[in-house]
């Protein structure tokens, strides 16, 4: 389905004006004239309170111009697209109109050709932009839906760190555990065993910091079954036992 851009006109000229929005294919180009105003000034108090994707001015208009109307839209950072029709060949109007953003300068009288092959182009422009809109935000969604699954993940690890697996969190999360497992390493760069390892190492050395804990104690707490275990995987973490661990502590601290 094709987008279709509002569109603003704006012109002085009551004929004109009426040409402009009536005598020109807008919805087959992909547009739909949302207002047609007689100044600026109307213009600016609309694009304030509304989204316009593009407007047809003319240069000289009461009240405010439209390079005046280009301007104030330009400071206001309004991402509206603006087209003027002028009168004049003068190149300062169109050096200014090119200051200020203006997508395209048509001199009077206006070709019926040159109008369709302007707005094509806009809109081609107007859908690209909507397409890496909708492409970033499709990223952005994505980005935090893995922050909150690897959030969830964490979480649980490390509240049931004793007696965690792999099937327990799938069921958490809602994932097969292969896919759980793959995605896991995918996104953090490590295996979900060596994280749960990771946990419960941590967790030692906070019990460690006891000395009322001892060392086949604090195994157990962690979820090692057999204490030797628990010290060939602190040794092989740390690079030192847990023993040894403990007396660098002391002799720091002295």
């Amino acid at each position: 389905m094709s987008n279709i851009y509002t569109l603003v006109v704006v012109e002085d000229e009551y004929e004109i004006r009426t040409g402009l929005v009536n005598c020109f294919p807008w919805n087959k180009m992909g547009f739909v004239v949302a207002e047609e105003f007689e100044n600026g000034g109307e213009c600016f108090e609309y694009l304030c309170k509304n989204k316009v994707d593009t407007i047809l001015c003319d240069i000289k208009m009461p009240v405010m111009s439209g390079i005046e109307l280009a301007k104030k839209i330009f400071e206001s950072n309004i991402s509206t697209k603006i087209v003027i029709i002028s009168g004049y060949t003068d190149f300062e109007y169109a050096r200014q109109a090119l200051r200020y953003g203006v997508k395209d300068y048509i001199v009077k009288p206006t070709k019926y050709n040159e109008i369709i092959d302007v707005f094509s182009r806009i809109k081609k422009e107007l859908d690209n932009e909507n397409t890496k809109e909708i492409l970033n935000n499709s990223c952005n969604n994505e980005i935090d839906q893995y922050s909150s699954i690897i959030s969830i993940i964490e979480k649980y690890v490390d509240e049931h760190y004793r007696d965690v697996t792999l099937e327990d969190v799938a069921k958490v999360v809602y994932m097969n555990p292969y896919y759980l497992s793959k995605y896991f390493k995918q996104k953090t760069g490590m295996n979900f065993s060596d994280y749960i390892t990771e946990v419960r190492m941590k967790k030692a050395v906070e019990f460690l910091k006891n000395p009322l804990y001892k060392t086949y104690e604090i195994s157990y707490m962690i979820g090692y079954k057999n204490p030797k275990n628990f010290t060939r995987a602190f040794k092989k973490y740390y690079k030192k036992s847990p023993r040894e661990f403990v007396n660098s502590a002391i002799n720091f601290k002295e």
